[in-house]
C-alpha cells in the first residue's frame, strides 16, 4: 500500500444505478493510496450497483447527502451509470455537496455518465472534460469544452470516459487528490 493519501478523506457521491465497477475500482486505489472514502448517497442503507444493464451489488452507504459537508472531506469521486447521476442530481442536497467541493477548491474526479451531477451543480462552464460520449451536447450546452481522451485534467478536476478507462483514471485521481488539486 503507497502512503500518498495518507489522512486524506475522499467523498464517493453515488445512487442505485451506479456502475459498480467505477465505484468500487477507484475506491480501491484510493484507500490502496492511504486515504479513507465515505460512500454518501441521497438515502440510507444500501444503494444498488449495475454491471451495464444487470443488476450488481448492493453497496452499504456511510452517510447521506443532507447531513455530509464538502469541508469534512479533501477530494470527492463521482462514479457514473445512467441512472446514478440522474437521481443525484434530481437531488438538492446532492447537488449542493457537489458544487461545495468547486466552491471550496477541492479536487473533484468523475467519469462516464457522472458529469450530469456537475451539470446540475453548474460548474462545467470554462472547463474542458471528457466524458460518456452521450454527455458531449449536454456539457457542451451546460458552457465546458468536451474532449474524447482516455482521462482529462483540468485544475483540480479529473474526468474519464467509461470503465475501459479506470486504471488510468485511478491513476490520476490518486495523483491529483493527494497534491490538492494539481497534476
Amino acid at each position: 500500500m503507497s502512503s500518498e493519501l495518507k489522512g486524506k478523506r475522499v467523498a464517493i457521491l453515488a445512487a442505485d444505478g451506479v456502475e459498480q465497477v467505477e465505484l468500487l475500482e477507484p475506491r480501491k486505489a484510493i484507500e490502496q493510496a492511504g486515504a479513507e472514502t465515505v460512500l454518501i448517497s441521497i438515502h440510507p442503507g444500501e444503494i444498488q450497483g449495475f454491471n451495464h444493464l444487470d443488476p450488481g451489488d448492493k453497496i452499504r452507504v456511510d452517510a447521506t447527502a443532507d447531513q455530509a459537508d464538502a469541508a469534512d472531506f479533501d477530494a470527492l469521486m463521482l462514479p457514473g451509470g445512467v441512472a446514478n447521476p440522474d437521481m443525484l442530481r434530481q437531488n438538492r442536497d446532492a447537488v449542493q455537496f457537489t458544487r461545495s467541493f468547486f466552491e471550496q477548491n477541492k479536487p473533484v474526479g468523475v467519469i462516464c455518465h457522472g458529469p450530469w451531477t456537475l451539470v446540475e451543480a453548474d460548474v462545467v462552464r470554462g472547463r474542458t472534460l471528457t466524458s460518456w460520449p452521450s454527455l458531449r451536447t449536454d456539457l457542451r450546452n451546460a458552457g465546458a469544452d468536451w474532449v474524447d481522451e482516455e482521462v482529462h485534467v483540468d485544475g483540480q478536476l479529473v474526468s474519464s470516459r467509461n470503465p475501459g478507462d479506470i486504471p488510468s483514471f485511478s491513476r490520476a485521481v490518486v495523483e491529483v487528490f493527494a497534491n490538492g488539486g494539481q497534476r
